[in-house]
């Protein structure tokens, strides 16, 4: 069965690409995507709509489980850093939920597998800790970061993004509306929805988004008969709810009904240069287009601007790889940096991705020096208290930590040193290929890491936790190998 797919956002001419085949169809494209494609007519309904990252290092993809299953596979082989996780709280998703806590901006509720935030414009009434609450998944956020899953009490299902089905009662418009397209007031919906084959169930209401205009009468039949299941699915699982007389009902993550199914793609460095190559082979596409745009917003028009006056000189020179590094040597980055940083003297965060899709900041550091070759030289200093982790060192007040980062290494080292310049030891960390941006520097932390203690002992650490990841699905084998083989390498070199 072919899924529609819309995509939007930095990767999407790449994406597009990369879906191409009779397991996709395109619908509902950007100007961009319709020029470079070719594709005309396709305002459909989708099945499953993609969409770039608020913080740009990925996509989520949200829509029919089986459509997001099946993104999921294609996107996964990509490159061999492309990280994929799925959503415990999808969007659309209903749960039964228990406020936490009650602050200015909302409340705090606990859905199980993950807290979510009920903006204060969408609470009816006084609210309470300890309350339980029954809640909709409006915003599904990326597991990395701080962000919670924006909830709504108002029950609402999207229709392909031509329009979506609001549950009766929920219809005052305090919430925040359509995710995947811009709604219309109901006006005069009535007329359309009586002339289109397809009841709607009394309890809903049927909300038109600005792409129906230009849908035909078949797509949104298509797209209503499409959420009126859902719509009877979900009513069907509030009654078992409320036949129950309990909030309690459901799975133990408190899912009331599942929604959608939502998937997270995390692209590493070699996913983004993979993604440049599919993208110059629809249109000029320079060296680290994907990169670049990643760093920073500010990067996005620069991009454009020197593609579209480079034309079709841009990027076409072949691009030699490092094996070891994975470097991709045309990447300007001395030019990037310049433009966009970051630059000596600033402070930069150390963004430690894991595995399992979160990101913690180790800290942040000063930029001592950048050198020819995209290497950066980053300055800490350590607080007091404990010991450095695998080290066994003592950490002590005055101790500084110097960080060579490469762009591209599945690599970096940081020495430990005394207030007196004595060693306290050095940790390499074994990652994804670094990716040095204005704000921060970026990988995946892949578990297995390499240790020299101050008495010149080595040691490879971590490799049981490697092994638990791959185990969980959370790393491919292939690396998890490059992972070991690079520590292994490490562990000789020291």
């Amino acid at each position: 069965m072919t899924a529609h797919v819309r995509v939007r956002g930095i990767y999407a001419t790449a994406l597009v690409q990369s879906l191409a085949g009779e397991e996709f169809r395109v619908v509902q494209p950007s100007r961009p995507i319709a020029e470079r494609f070719s594709i005309d007519d396709r305002m459909e309904g989708y099945d499953v709509a993609i969409e770039t990252t608020d913080d740009r290092l990925g996509v989520g993809a949200s829509g029919a489980p089986d459509a997001v299953g099946a993104v999921r596979e294609r996107l996964s082989s990509l490159a061999i850093d492309t990280l994929a996780w799925s959503d415990p709280t999808p969007w659309e998703a209903v749960f039964s939920g228990v406020v936490t806590d009650v602050r200015s901006g909302g409340a705090v509720v606990d859905l199980g597998a993950r807290e979510g935030l009920l903006p204060a414009r969408a609470v009816g009434g006084d609210i309470e800790k300890g309350d339980h609450e029954q809640v909709q998944v409006r915003e599904p956020t990326p597991p990395r970061g701080d962000d919670r899953p924006l909830l709504d009490t108002d029950l609402r299902l999207d229709g392909g993004g031509l329009l979506e089905l609001v549950r009766a009662g929920d219809l005052d418009g305090s919430s925040s509306g359509a995710k995947r397209g811009k709604a219309r007031s109901f006006g005069n919906t009535t007329d359309l929805t009586d002339l289109l084959p397809t009841d709607v169930p009394e309890n809903w209401r049927v909300r038109r988004t600005e792409e129906s205009e230009a849908a035909s009468f078949d797509a949104l039949d298509g797209a209503l008969a499409d959420v009126v299941a859902r719509a009877e699915d979900l009513d069907e699982a509030i009654d078992t709810v409320d036949a129950a007389g309990s909030s309690d009902v459901g799975d133990a993550s408190g899912t009331v009904w599942a929604g959608r199914g939502t998937l997270w793609v995390r692209f590493g460095r070699a996913s983004r240069f993979a993604l440049d190559d599919r993208r110059r082979a629809v249109t000029p596409t320079m060296p680290g287009h994907h990169r670049i745009k990643a760093s920073t917003e500010a990067a996005s028009a620069a991009v454009d601007f020197a593609e579209s006056v480079c034309g079709s000189g841009a990027g076409q020179g072949e691009r030699e790889a490092d094996e070891a590094e994975d470097s991709g040597i045309d990447f300007p980055f001395s030019v990037a940096t310049r433009q966009f940083g970051p630059r000596e003297g600033e402070a930069v965060a150390i963004a430690h991705g894991k595995p399992d899709g979160r990101e913690f900041v180790l800290g942040r550091g000063e930029v001592l020096e950048i050198e020819p070759g995209g290497t950066v030289l980053l300055r800490r200093e350590m607080s007091s208290g404990g010991t450095y982790d695998a080290l066994g060192t003592e950490r002590q007040a005055g101790d500084v930590a110097i960080s060579r980062f490469k762009e591209g290494r599945w690599w970096y080292q940081t020495r430990y040193r005394g207030g007196d310049g004595e060693s306290r030891g050095a940790y390499v960390n074994v990652c994804t290929p670094v990716e040095i941006f204005p704000e921060a520097i970026r990988y995946t932390d892949l578990h297995v890491d390499v240790v020299k203690r101050p008495d010149g002992e080595v040691e490879r650490v971590d490799d049981d936790e490697l092994d638990a990841a791959v185990a969980d699905g959370e790393l491919t084998e292939a690396l998890a190998e490059k992972a070991r083989a690079t520590a292994g390498a490490i562990e000789r070199s020291l």
